[in-house]
């Protein structure tokens, strides 16, 4: 048999494929960690049990290579109908017996994943829609995947951290969180800065800066990427302009 390969030779493109596929991987592995009965268990999302957080991530995979089909034929299929539809699909994938929910996100990953690879090299440039109604690029879709599997390993609670997610894929969440805030005006008053494997010059700093009143958060680079994204503050400090300590304040929504 022949082997199959991505159609595309962009080596930025095809990096940003393989860190998708770890992050499929690392999100198998967690997951694959979990007995039956462990699934019934809460994750790191309020209100959403584990179940939830891989019915989530399976449909997510079925709903980006709607997009890659977009892409491929130039026929419109929107990720999801509608936002009610998103969510009923998730609320009706957390009820399927362990193997069939574990069949879900197996199937669906390699679903993806064929149709990532079997996109015509010029046709990752097409626009597709996200289900927020971005116009992107069909190469946008990595990364919509990518930040999804990384983080919701971790919303598993089995053991991930944010530590554990690759420093670029931290550095561009970051990035990606501090500008939704900054488009939104929810960043007013607030500083973030960020220490460690963040890239070529170690650290990051995002938010008011021109506030001299700003509270700054400041932390590691995972801690503080775990703040932002709306889930635990260890590890993470807030503190004045004259650098009094206070209490770290809740991170404004980025999604």
């Amino acid at each position: 048999m022949v082997a199959r390969y991505d159609q595309t030779t962009d080596p930025e493109l095809l990096a940003a494929l393989l860190q998708a596929r770890r992050g499929t991987a690392f999100f198998a592995r967690k997951l694959n960690e979990l007995s039956d009965a462990e699934l019934d268990g809460g994750s790191l999302l309020t209100g959403w049990s584990r179940r939830h957080v891989v019915a989530h991530v399976g449909y997510n995979a079925r709903a980006i290579a709607r997009l890659i089909e977009w892409a491929a034929t130039g026929v419109q299929t929107p990720m999801y109908p509608s936002p009610e539809a998103r969510n009923h699909e998730i609320d009706f994938g957390a009820t399927l017996s362990p193997i069939a929910l574990r069949n879900l996100f197996d199937h669906a990953a390699v679903h993806l994943n064929v149709e990532w690879r079997d996109l015509p090299a010029d046709a990752w440039h097409h626009q597709v829609k996200t289900a927020q109604g971005r116009v992107v690029p069909a190469a946008e879709t990595v990364w919509m995947r990518t930040r999804e599997v990384w983080i919701h390993a971790v919303d598993l609670d089995n053991g991930a951290t944010f530590a554990d997610i690759p420093a670029p894929v931290l550095s561009r969440l970051l990035k990606d969180i501090t500008g939704a805030w900054s488009s939104r005006g929810t960043d007013t008053g607030l500083i973030v800065q960020a220490t460690g494997p963040s890239g070529a010059n170690g650290a990051l700093t995002f938010g008011d800066t021109g506030n001299p009143g700003a509270t700054t958060v400041a932390g590691g680079f995972a801690a503080v990427v775990q703040w932002a994204a709306g889930r635990a503050a260890d590890g993470v400090t807030a503190s004045t302009a004259a650098g009094q300590a206070v209490d770290v304040p809740t991170a404004p929504a980025w999604i």
